[in-house]
């Protein structure tokens, strides 16, 4: 039962969920979610490590960097929400923003950053 309420409250938080619905493009550096998010680095990274701890995220280290991406599914209530969350999310006028500002970000760094 704790494990479920934390799996459920990890999704509580608004910034958390717009971090997740960015996550379903692929792993991301926190730089990456602090331009798309327009938020500030040291709340990325407290939201980041709130989800990992719930199993929603998982992490990489690439040379100086640390990639972030949805974590393999634990258990058939996480399937089931990261299915619906990655269907609903995106419709959300918010999240469409933040993938937007993404996308603008990520076609315009360089190639060497973060990698």
């Amino acid at each position: 039962m704790e494990r479920t309420a934390a799996t459920l409250k990890a999704l509580s938080d608004p910034t958390r969920l717009r971090i997740v619905s960015l996550l379903r493009h692929g792993a991301m550096c926190v730089c990456d979610l602090v331009e798309a998010l327009q938020t500030p680095q040291s709340k990325i990274s407290r939201h980041l490590a709130f989800l990992k701890n719930a199993g929603w995220v998982a992490s990489e280290r690439s040379g100086k960097w640390t990639h972030y991406s949805l974590a393999e599914e634990e258990s058939s209530l996480h399937k089931h929400m990261l299915e619906v969350l990655k269907t609903e999310l995106p419709l959300n006028s918010v999240c469409a923003d933040d993938d937007q500002r993404f996308f603008l970000y990520r076609d315009a760094k360089p190639s060497h950053s973060c990698d």
